[in-house]
């Protein structure tokens, strides 16, 4: 049987954990996707955040001497949770980024769709590969981990403990922009190389046969072979998901080094 006993002190650090969680559930991954209801969300933080309050031991008393001060370490705690969701959710952008070379490679570049997860336009391609992404983050059991690297936060980071290094976290954002054009263009290679085949072939037909339209017959063909290409390295999804685990973690990982 577990009792929860909350005195002033103890209540203010259950506080502290649960503005943490819930900053880190309203931006990460699959839980803070705008399609999950926000009962559902409020829900899982407090629920994770009971049985963190009953796990950490032992629970400090926080220290202030006003308002002023515990404002700070609301912002300070909520700030430490967001920085860990974004972390995760930033590498979605690597698919949506491959997506985007892909559409404007196979001529979809403006049949954009309204994407609810993230209440914007988005390609067609990007769309499909970014749901296929978050099913195999499901599968693979990739949630799991990244609930598990906030709960390790508070080993590392305790509550009211968060020392922000700006020069690192800097420097974490331009490692991942690097990050995401080198793997967003090998993402998009096979196409990217078999469309500029295409536009080799096309420009030696329209020498040879300049009475054929060729920007008629090249739109086509682009739409045609973009399909077939995309058809056929759906298989390679597994690895390109790999891929974009891998920098999830990277990402989550240097993050949390930048706040102890």
């Amino acid at each position: 049987m577990v009792n929860y006993g909350f005195s002033l002190y103890t209540f203010e650090y259950f506080l502290m954990i649960l503005v943490r969680v819930a900053s880190f559930v309203s931006v990460a991954p699959f839980f803070g996707m705008n399609t999950v209801p926000n009962r559902v969300k409020v829900g899982l933080s407090a629920f994770l955040a009971l049985i963190l309050y009953q796990v950490l031991l032992p629970k400090e008393v926080l220290e202030y001497s006003g308002v002023i001060e515990f404002a700070i370490i609301v912002l300070r705690e909520g700030i430490t949770g967001l920085l860990i969701g974004f972390a995760a959710n930033i590498c979605n952008s690597i698919i949506v980024f491959s997506g985007k070379v892909i559409d404007m490679e196979i001529g979809l570049a403006m049949a954009n769709i309204y994407d609810p997860t993230t209440n914007t336009q988005s390609g067609l391609t990007g769309t499909m590969y970014n749901y296929f992404i978050m099913l195999l983050l499901v599968i693979t059991d990739m949630h799991h981990y990244i609930l598990r690297a906030l709960i390790d936060t508070y080993q590392l980071i305790p509550v009211n403990g968060a020392v922000f290094d700006w020069e690192h976290l800097m420097g974490t954002m331009v490692m991942f922009i690097t990050d995401l054009m080198v793997l967003g263009f090998r993402i998009v290679l096979p196409i990217f190389a078999t469309s500029m085949i295409l536009n080799c072939i096309l420009g030696i037909m329209a020498k040879v046969a300049p009475q054929m339209n060729m920007f008629a017959v090249g739109m086509q063909l682009k739409i045609l072979i973009g399909f077939s290409i995309i058809f056929l390295t759906i298989v390679l999804l597994p690895d390109v998901a790999n891929m974009i685990f891998r920098e999830m973690r990277k990402m989550i990982v240097s993050v949390i080094e930048g706040m102890y």
